[in-house]
C-alpha cells in the first residue's frame, strides 16, 4: 500500500540592523575621481543598438549582426548572430553571452526589441537553448555541451531569465524557464545537496556535466558558480512559487557563504552576493554578505581577479574589474565592470548598510569606463582607432580591455593576438552597456549620480521606485528629483525616515557630504508600518533594515522533507525538519499529525503510517 504526505511549512523573516559598512577596497578609491567626465550611458546603449542591429550596414566588417536560417533547436524560425569582436574570424558570431545581453541591454534603456523593424529579436535568441534531453539549458552556442567551463554554462541561463522578465510569453520561454531550473536543481542534489537530512552540496568544481550529472574537476575551479545557480533557482521560485527551487537556492548559497577562500573567477560571484542579500531580506536567511561582497572587490587567488585602484597617467581608473597585478600592469575588462554593477547596485536595496560604498564605487567605475571607448583615448593609445573613426561615429563599441601603461589606459584586447579577430573591439563586452544605461542618470550636481535600484532587480516583489544618490563632495548638496505633478512622500532607507512630505514637481533633496540617500518615492500621506525590522507602506517593503529594535527573531523552517516521496503501509518513514535561528543553535521541534500533537521534539520524526490516505504533518521550530 502507498500513501502521499502533505506538508505544511512555517516561514518567518530575519533582518539585521541597518548601519553603514565600509568596503576596504572602495575606501582606497577617491571620493570624486578626476578628471571627471560622465558619459550619457543611456545614449551610448541606444547608439550601440542602432549600430549593431543595422542589418543593412555596409563597410569593413559590417554588418555586425545577422540572421541565420539553418537552426538546430528551433527550426521553425530564424536566429540571431552577433560578432563577438568587430572583424571576427569565426563569423557570424554565435555566443549567447554576447547575444542575449545585447537584447536585454537595449530593453533596459527603453527599446522594445519584440517588434523592432518588424523583427522579434527575443524570439531569435531561443536558438541558444540547447533543446536536447542531455542538456535542456541555455549554453554559449546553439550546439554545445555543459561540463567544460561553468561561467559559460550558467550565465547564458541568467541572461535568459533577464530576457524573459521583459518578454515573458515569447516562443518557448515558459517551458524553458522551468526546465532550466529543474536541470540545475537536479545538479545541486547530484553534488550531494540534501534535505533528508539537510546537507550542503559540494560545488568546488570547474564545471558540471548535465548529461551525466558528474562534475569536472580538471583545471581552475569555479566555486562562485554556486551563486549563479542560487540566483537561477531563487528567481525560479519567484516565478513559479514552487518551494523546491527556493530550497535549492538555499543549499547553493549556504555552500558559497560557508566557503573559506575567495572564489572570484569571472562574473558569477556578484550574482550570488545579490541573491544572498535578497534572500536575507526576504526570507530571513543570514548569509555572510560582508565576506562575499569583499570577495567581489579584493584580489582573488584563482586568477588574480578583482577591482583595481590607482591612477594611470593622471587618470583615476579605480573601480574597474580584471587582473589586479603587483609586479606588472593591471589589465581590466569591460564586460566584468558592467555585470558587477548590474548585480551589486540592486543588492544595496536589500542591504543598505553598503549604500555609501556601492554608490562611491559605481561613480568611480562609470567615470573610468569611458576609456574603453575610442573617443576618449588618443590615437596612439588604442589598437583600432582607424575603424572606429570610419564606422563608429558615436563611440558606442568598446575595446575588450584596457591595459595600464605609463602614459595611461591603452585600449586593446586578446582577440588580435589570439588570432580570433581583426580588431580588439569587443562586442561581447559592449553588449552589456545597457546595464549602465538603465541604472545611471546624471543629476544637476556634477559627481552625484542617480542610480535606479529596481531596473536590474529581476523578478522582485512589488516595490516603490527607489534611487541611490552618493554625494562625493565635502559639503552638502541639493539634488533635483522629479516627482511629477502628483504629490509624493520621500523616504530615505539609509536614515530610516521620511524626508519629504506631499512634494510634487522638481524638488531639491539634501544629501550630506561624503554620504548617501536611498530615496523611496511613496504616495503622499503614506503610513509606515513596521514588522520586525522591515518597514512597509501599503503592504510593500520600503526598507529592509529600518533600524527598529527587535529583541528576538523567531526561527525559520528551511525545509520539511520525507526520506521517500511514497511509503509503504506499516513501514516506518523518516520526516526531516530543517530549521535555523539567528540567536541560537538549540531549537525545539514540535510535531503534529492531522492536528494531534506528538511528544517527539527532535528534528527527525520516525513516522509509521497505519492507514491508507493522506497525512498532514506539521513541524514548528521554537
Amino acid at each position: 500500500m502507498k500513501y502521499i504526505l502533505s506538508f505544511v511549512l512555517v516561514f518567518v523573516g530575519l533582518i539585521t540592523l541597518a548601519q553603514q559598512i565600509n568596503i576596504p577596497r572602495v575606501d582606497q578609491m577617491p571620493d570624486f575621481p578626476q578628471p571627471y567626465h560622465m558619459r550619457d550611458w543611456k545614449e551610448v546603449a541606444r547608439n550601440y543598438d542602432t549600430l549593431v542591429f543595422n542589418l543593412n550596414a555596409t563597410g569593413q566588417f559590417l554588418p555586425l549582426a545577422s540572421i541565420f536560417e539553418n537552426t538546430t533547436n528551433y527550426p521553425d524560425h530564424a536566429a540571431l548572430a552577433i560578432q563577438s569582436y568587430v572583424g571576427t574570424n569565426s563569423p557570424p558570431g554565435k555566443e549567447a553571452i554576447n547575444i542575449l545581453p545585447a537584447v536585454v541591454g537595449a530593453t533596459l534603456v527603453g527599446i522594445d526589441k519584440s517588434n523592432q523593424n518588424g523583427i522579434n529579436w527575443p524570439l531569435y535568441c531561443e536558438e541558444y537553448f540547447n533543446h536536447t534531453p542531455e542538456e535542456n539549458v541555455y549554453l554559449n552556442g546553439p550546439v554545445s555541451s555543459s561540463g567544460n567551463d561553468w561561467w559559460y554554462e550558467t550565465m547564458p541561463n541568467i541572461f535568459f531569465y533577464q530576457l524573459k522578465s521583459f518578454y515573458p510569453n515569447t516562443g518557448d520561454f515558459n517551458y524553458q524557464v522551468v526546465t532550466i531550473a529543474d536541470r540545475w536543481l537536479e545538479s545541486v542534489y547530484a553534488m550531494e545537496g540534501s534535505t533528508t537530512p539537510w546537507e550542503q552540496p559540494y560545488m568546488n568544481y570547474r564545471a558540471f556535466q548535465l548529461s551525466t550529472m558528474t562534475p569536472n574537476e580538471v583545471g581552475v575551479k569555479q566555486p562562485e558558480a554556486a551563486g549563479a545557480i542560487g540566483w537561477i533557482l531563487y528567481q525560479a521560485y519567484m516565478i513559479t512559487g514552487d518551494k523546491k527551487y527556493r530550497i535549492g537556492a538555499e543549499l547553493s548559497l549556504e555552500f558559497l557563504s560557508d566557503w573559506d577562500q575567495n572564489p572570484s573567477y569571472e562574473i558569477q560571484l556578484p550574482y550570488g552576493v545579490y541573491i544572498a542579500a535578497r534572500m536575507n531580506a526576504e526570507l530571513g536567511t543570514f548569509y555572510n554578505i560582508d565576506k562575499m561582497l569583499n570577495w567581489c572587490f579584493d584580489k582573488g587567488d584563482l586568477r588574480g581577479w578583482g577591482v583595481i585602484v590607482g591612477n594611470w597617467g593622471g587618470n583615476d581608473m579605480d573601480g574597474l574589474i580584471g587582473e589586479v597585478n603587483t609586479n606588472q600592469p593591471d589589465y581590466v575588462f569591460h564586460m566584468n565592470s558592467l555585470e558587477h554593477v548590474g548585480a551589486l547596485v540592486p543588492m544595496s536595496r536589500y542591504d543598505d548598510r553598503y549604500a555609501n560604498a556601492i554608490g562611491k564605487w559605481v561613480l568611480n567605475a562609470a567615470n573610468a569606463s569611458r576609456f574603453y571607448y575610442a573617443e576618449y583615448l588618443p590615437e596612439e593609445m588604442q589598437d583600432n582607432e582607424e575603424w572606429t573613426t570610419l564606422y563608429d561615429l558615436n563611440s558606442s563599441i568598446a575595446y575588450e580591455s584596457l591595459r595600464e601603461i605609463e602614459d595611461g589606459p591603452y585600449g586593446t584586447g586578446d582577440a588580435m593576438s589570439g588570432g580570433w579577430a581583426e580588431t580588439n573591439l569587443g562586442l561581447y563586452g559592449s553588449s552589456h552597456v545597457g546595464i549602465f544605461g538603465g541604472i545611471i542618470e546624471k543629476t544637476n550636481i556634477d559627481g552625484v549620480l542617480q542610480l535606479d535600484l529596481l531596473v536590474t532587480d529581476y523578478y522582485r516583489s512589488p516595490a516603490y521606485q527607489t534611487y541611490l544618490y552618493f554625494n562625493p563632495h565635502e559639503e552638502s548638496v541639493q539634488v533635483e528629483i522629479d516627482l511629477s505633478n502628483n504629490p509624493h512622500d520621500v523616504y530615505d532607507a539609509i536614515s530610516n525616515q521620511l524626508m519629504l512630505y506631499g512634494a510634487s514637481g522638481i524638488v531639491l533633496m539634501d544629501i550630506p557630504p561624503i554620504s548617501s540617500v536611498m530615496a523611496v518615492i511613496l504616495p503622499a500621506n503614506s503610513e509606515v508600518v513596521y514588522v520586525l525590522n522591515k518597514a512597509y507602506v501599503n503592504g510593500i517593503a520600503i526598507d529592509y533594515n529600518s533600524g527598529q529594535s527587535v529583541s528576538n527573531y523567531p526561527p525559520r523552517i528551511k525545509a520539511l522533507s520525507a526520506a521517500d516521496s511514497v511509503g509503504i503501509l506499516f513501514e516506518e518513514i523518516q520526516i526531516f525538519c530543517s530549521a535555523e535561528d539567528a540567536e541560537s543553535i538549540n531549537l525545539e521541534y514540535h510535531w503534529m499529525i492531522d492536528g494531534q500533537p506528538l511528544t517527539d521534539n527532535e528534528s527527525t520524526l520516525d513516522f509509521l503510517p497505519e492507514n491508507i490516505g493522506f497525512y498532514q504533518i506539521i513541524c514548528t521550530a521554537v
